[in-house]
Order: structure tokens, then C-alpha cells, then sequence
């Protein structure tokens, strides 16, 4: 940095504002510094500033898997955040497994990241005690835990509404095709499902719900046994984009398709005949509201823990929209 400010005619002072980002330097100034940064070839020493400050300027996030859309729209925005705040992005997959979640979380803490940002696999997060009482904020994203701040979707409330408007265009025997039903966003569309079945007064019949492991294979058992016999269902709740997928590829050889709603939008949604009616999440509002809380934490908030639910919104296309075949 003595180089640097030696070569653009500038304080040492002035140099260090210029590298980490901060006021009171004029254009002209800070052009001159970042030409002889350029000249020299000077890289910031990141362990000096780890020493000085205490912080790395840097964040991770743990996704189930980073090459779902729904989660790359999640780290972008998150990405963009960090970018504003000068700070680095860490990501990695726990591919629903608990243990390499917390493998993740102990390994990125090893490398002192500022901040954590989890969607959760486990269920136990007692592993993270010793960051959290070193002062390390902890954003809790789409699941909840106790005594963590968390950024959710409205999971129930979008579910209870995709069902609402299947029962407004006539169905009755309305089926539901979940993950595996201990994981929290599953149990909570679940919930928003039968609450829309109890306010019309109308019963379900536990054969109408499937929960599980999304193959491919197991989503086609599902489908196949909601959708025989002499009542089948004649709707379906597909309760995430990978369960839809799977579901429009085996209803594309079913002669009598059921109306369809999924949770969760498709990129290419719209293209489909009939165009796929969902209930979609908002991806960038929970990234950068997670975010947001991380920065707040980490310039000094030590309110409670919060807990912030992001809505969801009805996006209207066709195949939901269909009445059911008339009663023989």
C-alpha cells in the first residue's frame, strides 16, 4: 500500500479507503489510486485484514442444491447483496443431509466467513452454538428454527390459496403430492391444503395425499394410484417445481389430465398448453431480505431473533382453470 500511495502521489490513508470501499475520497483521487493499483498489481492481504478487523469480509450460504432454480435465484440475489456490501459469497450444497450440512457450516467457520446463511437439512443445529455465541450471525432460510432468525415463504397460505381456487372451479376430490412430510416447507403446504379443504367443508380422504421421495418413479406411483379407480381425484396440488416437473411429464400420457396447480414457478411455465397456473415464491425477496438481516446483525443489531415470511402470489395460466368431468 506505501508503493501504491508512492505512485499515485496519495496518502496511505487515502489508499486504504480507496481498497475497502469507503468515503471521503474524490473521483479523481480514487481514479489515480486504482491506476496505480493497477500498475503494481496490488491484491489486498486479506489475513492482515482478518488481523486488524476481525473480519473477513466474507458470507456463505448452504442450499439443498445450488443447481435447483428456485435456489440459483436465491444465491444470485444473495451474490448481489454481498457485492453491495463488499463482501464475498461462499456456497455449497447439503443435498438434504444433515451431516454435510453441518460438515459445511464447520468448514466455512474454519475459514471465519462473517455470516451464515442455511437452508436447513437437519433437524438438530446445536453444532452451530459455539458460532453463534462468538457473535457470528446465523439467517435461517425458507425452514425455521427456534432462536434463529429466519426469512420464510408463506408455504401455508400459498397452498390454501391454489386449493381455493381449484374448489371455486368446481373440484371436490382435490389430490396432493408432497415431499418427504418432515421437512417444514412440505408440512406447511400440507397444512395450507387441508385448512382450504376444512373452510369450504369439505372432507379429505388421506388416499387423496402422497408424501415422499421425489423421484422421478415414486411421483409416477403416486400419480398412478390418485388418478385410478372409479373416483379419482380431479385436481392436484403439486407441492414443489420438482414434483411438478416429474407430474407434467407422466400427465402428458394421460388421456383425462386433472386440473394442476404447482407450488413454486417454471422458467418455462407459460410455454406449456394449457400455460402451468402456480403459486410462486419469490426467491429475490427472501434472498435479499435474508441477507439484509446478516448485514443488520453484523453492523451491530442484537434485537431478537426475527422472523420475517415473504408472500406468495397466484399466477393464473390455464391448467388449474379446467371444471372437473361432470359426475356419472
Amino acid at each position: 500500500m506505501n508503493d501504491v500511495a508512492t505512485r499515485a502521489g496519495v496518502s496511505l490513508k487515502t489508499v486504504s479507503r480507496v481498497v475497502n470501499r469507503e468515503s471521503g475520497v474524490t473521483p479523481a483521487m480514487a481514479e489515480r489510486v486504482r491506476a496505480a493499483i493497477a500498475e503494481l498489481g496490488f491484491r489486498r492481504n486479506d489475513t492482515a485484514r482478518l488481523l486488524r478487523t476481525g473480519h473477513t469480509a466474507s458470507i456463505a450460504l448452504f442450499l439443498e442444491d445450488i443447481g435447483d432454480p428456485f435456489s440459483s435465484l436465491l444465491a444470485r440475489t444473495v451474490e448481489e447483496v454481498a457485492v453491495e456490501q463488499g463482501c464475498l459469497l461462499f456456497t455449497g450444497s447439503s443435498a438434504e443431509d444433515g451431516e454435510r450440512e453441518r460438515e459445511l457450516a464447520t468448514a466455512f467457520c474454519a475459514r471465519r466467513v462473517d455470516g451464515l446463511l442455511i437452508v436447513p437439512a437437519g433437524a438438530d443445529h446445536s453444532y452451530l452454538s459455539p458460532e453463534i455465541a462468538s457473535g457470528t450471525p446465523v439467517v435461517f432460510l425458507d425452514r425455521p428454527a427456534a432462536a434463529i432468525d429466519a426469512v420464510l415463504s408463506d408455504n401455508a397460505g400459498g397452498a390454501r390459496h391454489d386449493v381455493t381456487h381449484l374448489i371455486r372451479h368446481g373440484h371436490r376430490r382435490i389430490g396432493f403430492v408432497g415431499d418427504l412430510p418432515g421437512i417444514h416447507t412440505c408440512a406447511e403446504r400440507l397444512r395450507g391444503y387441508r385448512q382450504a379443504m376444512d373452510e369450504a367443508n369439505l372432507p379429505v380422504d388421506e388416499r387423496w395425499i402422497a408424501t415422499g421421495p421425489t423421484t422421478p418413479a415414486q411421483i409416477a406411483r403416486s400419480l398412478a394410484r390418485l388418478l385410478e379407480g372409479p373416483k379419482p381425484v380431479t385436481a392436484l396440488l403439486t407441492a414443489n417445481n420438482r414434483i411438478t416437473t416429474a407430474a407434467l411429464g407422466v400427465l402428458a400420457h394421460h388421456d383425462a389430465r386433472p386440473a394442476l396447480p404447482g407450488f413454486d414457478d417454471l422458467e418455462l411455465a407459460a410455454l406449456l398448453t394449457p400455460g402451468l397456473t402456480v403459486v410462486a415464491q419469490d426467491p429475490t425477496a427472501l434472498g435479499r431480505s435474508a441477507a439484509g438481516v446478516v448485514f443488520d446483525r453484523l453492523r451491530g443489531d442484537t434485537g431478537p431473533s426475527r422472523r420475517v415470511q415473504i408472500p406468495t402470489r397466484l399466477i393464473v395460466r390455464g391448467s388449474a382453470e379446467k371444471a372437473p368431468p361432470p359426475e356419472g
